[in-house]
């Protein structure tokens, strides 16, 4: 059973936009979902993460809307399974039968055998900080769909690329990255907008952030990650919360951003 509607919400809420070469996007009140094209077969993709609580609908018009009837969906890869990338996975699966996968230390979270840890409001100011105690931690149970990532890396159906393990902000967080214009799908492991901030969620103001505090119990690993990921040199940060970023190599701003987060 999902999740009721949570009304969070931000003024791109519903707009889809090109985020890369084949890589569609589209915001999903405060997250966002990516639609990778698959190079052999134009017609067929593979989602990335799956939104909010009761989100299945817009995310399916969208792919219907944007892709046309000959739209295939081969698999759904989440990056982790906070609620806000998993809340509309149960109805999706109902409409497209596909396999799921997520790294196998997020397993138990998708398997209904562990919870979340509880929310750190107190962690960075900010309303939405304030409001995390509300937020679904709860573990889903969708066995019957989920398996573990292959653990050489490879991405499935998706041959140009790669995932990146990044925990810190979940154990098995992972990001995906396709050297053809080094385009990075971040997840929370980097995100775009202080997400502990209710009006810059709002607005979505763009400025480059690590994982939401709140979530995140292990920064120190968190800012691991992110100089692991400023080691592949992204041109492209399309990332879990807020406008994607573009247009020049991102190494030196998350270096600095990672060093930032391991002074705290």
């Amino acid at each position: 059973m999902s999740d009721p509607y949570m009304p969070l919400t931000s003024v791109r809420s519903g707009t889809g936009f090109e985020a890369a070469k084949g890589v569609h996007g589209l915001t999903v009140q405060i997250a966002n979902v990516y639609f990778i094209q698959l190079p052999s077969e134009p017609h067929s993709f593979v989602l990335i993460d799956a939104g909010m609580p009761q989100s299945a609908g817009v995310i399916v018009n969208e792919a219907k809307q944007r892709f046309g009837e000959g739209f295939q969906l081969k698999a759904i890869i989440l990056t982790h399974g906070h609620f806000d990338h998993i809340g509309a996975i149960e109805e999706i699966l109902e409409h497209w039968d596909v396999p799921v996968y997520i790294h196998s230390r997020e397993m138990p979270y998708v398997t209904g055998k562990e919870d979340y840890p509880p929310a750190r409001p107190d962690s960075k100011s900010g309303l939405v900080a304030k409001l995390s105690p509300l937020f679904p931690r709860h573990s889903i149970d969708i066995s019957s769909h989920v398996q573990a990532l292959p653990e050489d890396g490879s991405v499935p159906f998706l041959d140009e690329w790669m995932w990146i393990a990044t925990p810190g902000h979940t154990p098995g967080h992972i990001s995906l990255f396709r050297d053809d214009g080094r385009v990075l799908v971040a997840g929370d492991a980097v995100i775009t907008v202080e997400q502990e901030k209710m009006a810059d969620v709002l607005i979505q103001k763009q400025e480059l952030h690590g994982p939401p505090a709140y979530f995140t119990p292990d920064t120190e690993t968190a800012a691991e990650s992110i100089l692991k990921l400023a080691g592949l040199e992204p041109e492209a940060l399309l990332t879990g919360h807020g406008i994607p970023m573009t247009g020049k190599n991102f190494r030196s701003d998350l270096t600095e951003l990672a060093n930032r987060l391991s002074s705290i």
